[in-house]
């Protein structure tokens, strides 16, 4: 099948509508792109794509727009994301970038979900207890948003791993808790030479910074080893600073891979949700 047939197919298969705003549009249906993905034996992704090109946009992100061009929408769906962690913080994440279109998410966890897990990951449910994260991740990514190809490792990654899961990614995205792993992660993102974005919860106290290639990282200055609890275990996680950070580190993520520049490249943003007071905090 030819792009030119795909092209064809979508034209015809696009109906006429409104934006939530008003504006008139082309629109193709989530039916009608399954249906051509079927009919044409391609992707579902591609079929999307191959709307957005023609100015004509797939009815799921219709709400995306205006905040994104059709053509920042067409990027996003041909963007790799690196996703380490699948629990409060990257089931939030999945979450964000399964619903924006971001193409291909990978994502890697090797825990079990337990009934601590509860009370703020967002893949957690009494029937998951016991359930890999990587295992219920792939179930959620592909009953929201089944043009998006989720690539699960159900693992824990080392140095070596994390190189490898971060290789022709566009971003890496740091779910991970406490300290000990994210230094790896620092370094893997730093020699495939993609922006990392990172993210904590201490408490209701929130940090997200972006880390581009070859700049420091908060984690490097705060890194000690990995040695006694981690400040999310000492203070807690409650779900709405779990979310936040979540939903702040998707923020960047669907910015940097719309090929917008990061809000957060070179800083962090210290959210105290207890007080709704934040500060931005430059490190180099």
């Amino acid at each position: 099948m030819t792009p030119a047939d795909i092209d064809r197919a979508v034209r015809t298969a696009a109906t006429d509508g409104t934006y939530p705003d008003g504006g008139a549009g082309r629109f193709l249906s989530v039916a009608a792109v399954a249906a051509l993905a079927r009919e044409l034996g391609c992707p579902a992704r591609e079929v999307e794509r191959a709307a957005l090109a023609a100015a004509i946009c797939p009815l799921r992100y219709a709400r995306n727009l205006r905040a994104f061009s059709l053509e920042e929408q067409a990027r996003l769906l041909g963007a790799t994301a690196a996703l380490i962690g699948l629990g409060g913080l990257g089931g939030g994440l999945l979450e964000n970038l399964v619903r924006a279109g971001v193409g291909t998410v990978r994502g890697a966890d090797g825990d079990v979900f337990d009934e601590t897990n509860l009370n703020r990951q967002l893949l957690s449910e009494i029937a998951a207890v016991g359930v890999p994260k990587a295992v219920q991740a792939a179930k959620r990514a592909a009953a929201v948003n089944p043009s998006v190809t989720f690539i699960a490792h159900n693992g824990f990654l080392d140095a070596d791993g994390m190189l490898a899961l971060l290789d022709g990614a566009d971003v890496a995205v740091d779910a991970l808790g406490g300290l000990k792993d994210r230094p790896a992660l620092v370094a893997a993102a730093r020699t495939r030479g993609i922006p990392l974005v990172t993210g904590a919860v201490a408490g209701y106290t929130v940090i997200v910074a972006t880390v581009m290639p070859g700049a420091c990282s908060p984690v490097e200055m705060l890194a000690s080893g990995g040695a006694g609890p981690s400040a999310e275990e000492v203070l807690g996680c409650p779900s709405p600073a779990v979310m936040t950070a979540a939903a702040l580190q998707a923020c960047e993520v669907v910015r940097l891979l719309a090929g917008r520049p990061p809000a957060l490249a070179g800083k962090a943003l210290l959210l105290d949700l207890e007080t709704m007071h934040a500060d931005t905090v430059a490190f180099s």
